[in-house]
């Protein structure tokens, strides 16, 4: 049994190397291919850990030609597209370290801290609801922020992939544990979705991270995996740039 463990472990440990080095190299590249994916360490069907990522902002990035200035900014509002993405990142890290949750009220945005809170409201039927930003994306030309499939049906969109949105950000999230049921407690119909309990509301100040965050992450092996992968060289930029899947498939792709 234990040889057996230590071969799986061994396997699993060859994987991780793997991945590290390939996302080692696209960072190197300068710029990121539109097929990019990160590591699948869930599969579909398992439980989906929660948190466990790191606070980042990020250093500025290219992406098809186009340059994204990572900051925070206590007044980011913004208009515009949004879309969802669902099964092909099911169960992939996160450019945060998380893993993604396709059922899960969670969102990709190109430049707004990881993670954090900001209120989105369909501008078509006045839904509107807080939602946790854990990725980077998208990057087509006139979408401001990519939503989970749990987040797009209780925006009532899912079925036609995308919706005009207004984004509003709210704060920073906190690092540990699922927010889920609290964010679905902020959906509105007709006014705006309220602040969260826990969410720390942003400040003029930069925010620094308390030391002890990271200390308080689960220490599952799937955060351990995404722990690694942003800590080989690509923690500078999103290491899940946007697929053709997450802006070219809507509304056909289906969970």
């Amino acid at each position: 049994m234990g040889r057996l463990a230590g071969i799986q472990l061994g396997a699993f440990a060859r994987v991780v190397v793997a991945a590290v080095c390939c996302l080692a190299l696209a960072h190197c590249s300068g710029s990121f291919s539109s097929k990019e994916y990160s590591p699948r360490v869930v599969e579909e069907g398992e439980p989906v850990p929660k948190g466990g990522g790191m606070y980042r902002v990020g250093k500025p990035y290219n992406i098809n030609g186009r340059t994204y200035v990572p900051a925070e900014n206590p007044a980011y509002r913004a208009e515009g597209v949004a879309s969802w993405y669902g099964r092909d990142f099911h169960g992939r890290v996160t450019a945060n370290g998380e893993v993604y949750d396709m059922h899960g009220i969670s969102a990709a945005h190109t430049t707004l801290p990881l993670p954090s809170y900001v209120r989105v409201t369909n501008l078509e039927n006045g839904r509107s609801i807080v939602v946790r930003v854990n990725d980077r994306g998208p990057y087509a030309h006139s979408r401001v922020i990519d939503l989970s499939i749990g987040t797009a049906k209780a925006l009532d969109f899912y079925s036609r992939g995308l919706a005009r949105v207004r984004v509003e950000y709210v704060g920073r999230a906190p690092i540990e544990g699922t927010d889920d049921e609290m964010l679905m407690a902020t959906l509105r119909e007709g006014s705006p979705a309220p602040a969260p309990s826990k969410v720390m509301i942003a400040a003029a100040k930069p925010f620094i991270p308390n030391a002890d965050d990271n200390k308080r992450a689960p220490a599952s092996r799937h955060n351990k995996v995404a722990k690694a992968i942003i800590a080989s060289g690509n923690a500078s930029t999103p290491n899940v740039p946007d697929n053709g899947s997450r802006i070219a498939k809507q509304p056909a792709i289906q969970p």
